[in-house]
């Protein structure tokens, strides 16, 4: 499986079982999720597939505990997160979980190194700033201001802010969905570093059948069911992928 660190079910970080998520609108009732089984393994990278309204953002928000399922269980190691209340997910998404979504809800004031220090100085063992911003390429940027970066430049802060607390789950929603093919590869690279370099469980959400050539593993969906798991043999290096 080219150069993954997954090796056995003793290294699943995340599973989801039968979960479904039902939405009521007066009369109308919408699955956005209907019986959806997904697991994330250490060191694993998985591309999330599907057209709008699929059901992929809905899933990567009930497993980073951002919602809750109307149906099913979620596990988190030896955990049922199924089962937390509030205050324990809200501790679940702060030590373990990092999020990186489209747009990169960086804090104008701040520099990089201050909107990553946000996250640090909460965390119970975090990466320095610094070090985190040199693992996406920004080591000579810690000082600017988000004003004085590009788009590439803004999501990697993003990235080195959510993998400052050494999460074992990292969740990406569309995040080179806002920029050209040659900074989102930049983006790809950081995240692709990231996973090698910890071991971070990582899923991403994109529009964009390109990029699944990097995954170990690629999730299809529609409807709000998985209809498609491939698994990759070998991940393709990002700087290979056709975009």
């Amino acid at each position: 499986m080219g150069n993954s660190t997954v090796s056995s079910d003793t290294e699943r970080t995340l599973e989801a079982r039968g979960i479904s998520k039902i939405y009521h609108t007066g009369e109308v009732t919408v699955r956005a999720l209907d019986s959806v089984d997904f697991a994330l393994y250490r060191g694993e990278i998985v591309v999330l597939l599907g057209a709008s309204g699929s059901g992929k953002s809905t899933l990567l928000n009930i497993v980073g505990g951002l919602d809750s399922p109307s149906e099913g269980h979620v596990f988190f190691k030896q955990e049922e997160l199924t089962e937390f209340d509030d205050r324990a997910l809200t501790a679940y998404r702060r030590d373990h979980v990092g999020f990186v979504f489209q747009f990169y809800n960086l804090i104008p004031s701040l520099t990089a190194k201050e909107n990553v220090a946000l996250v640090t100085e909460i965390a119970p063992n975090p990466v320095a700033p610094e070090e985190a911003l040199t693992l996406v390429g920004l080591g000579d940027r810690i000082d600017h201001f988000p004003s004085q970066l590009s788009g590439g430049e803004q999501q990697r802060v993003a990235i080195a802010r959510a993998i400052a607390k050494r999460p074992e789950i990292l969740l990406c929603d569309e995040p080179t969905g806002a920029l050209d093919s040659k900074t989102g590869v930049v983006v790809l690279e950081a995240l692709a570093r990231i996973n090698r370099e910890f071991g971070t469980a990582t899923a991403l959400i994109t529009h964009n059948a390109g990029i699944a050539a990097m995954a170990d593993r690629v999730v299809t969906l529609a409807d709000g069911r998985v209809v498609n798991v491939e698994r990759n043999r070998d991940r393709v290096p990002v700087s290979e992928i056709v975009w």
